[in-house]
């Protein structure tokens, strides 16, 4: 009578082992899943013409930028916004701010922000691609660019931007348009360059 009950008791232990085997199995797939969906949106904007990587700007970047727009009154758009603390501080100083990003996940994490520190009604958060987003209503632009994309900004600026529109280039400048200031040195540099362009047709949002 001993051998069947060895037999039942082997045949519980190995379901319990399968089913658990199962469960584990499931949980690290979605685990597995969840960091790849997380980690594609942002590995991939390297795989478009020009790669803009996401990396947080310094409070020395961030300080010379509020130098730069000291003054500044009306609209303000950060492009490749990030996580939007370039926004929010545009916002604490009485500006419309906006930002543009792609990442959806650091466009949640900025509107969460915004929310926390009680800016919502000062900031809006898009999720566009930077080069099919219009800029032309804005009064102040801010873009912490690569160097390889520095002349095609300059281009759609020049066609875009409104008269007086006070473009704040960071880490890299313009190519072909003399700055009207710059504030500080080496990575924390910043460009400020001021757009006029009476030909252009308005064509604002």
């Amino acid at each position: 009578m001993s051998l069947p009950v060895e037999f039942t008791t082997y045949n519980d232990n190995s379901s319990k082992t399968s089913l658990s085997g199962k469960i584990l199995l499931g949980v690290t797939g979605s685990v597995a899943l969840g960091l790849s969906v997380i980690s594609a949106s942002f590995v991939s904007p390297a795989f478009r013409k020009f790669c803009l990587p996401y990396i947080p700007a310094t409070r020395t970047q961030i300080s010379n930028i509020l130098q730069a727009l000291e003054g500044r009154r009306g609209t303000l758009l950060d492009l490749g916004s990030g996580d939007g603390r370039i926004v929010l501080e545009a916002a604490k100083r009485n500006l419309v701010a906006h930002g543009v990003e792609l990442n959806i996940w650091l466009v949640l994490y900025s509107k969460l922000d915004a929310l926390r520190k009680g800016l919502t009604n000062k900031t809006i958060f898009y999720r566009r691609d930077l080069w099919k987003f219009h800029v032309g209503k804005y009064d102040n632009i801010v873009i912490f660019g690569v160097e390889q994309m520095m002349g095609d900004l300059e281009v759609k600026f020049d066609s875009q931007c409104k008269n007086g529109c006070n473009v704040v280039a960071c880490r890299f400048p313009l190519p072909n348009k003399r700055p009207t200031r710059t504030i500080g040195h080496g990575i924390d540099t910043v460009w400020i360059y001021e757009f006029n362009s009476p030909r252009r047709k308005s064509l604002d949002l």
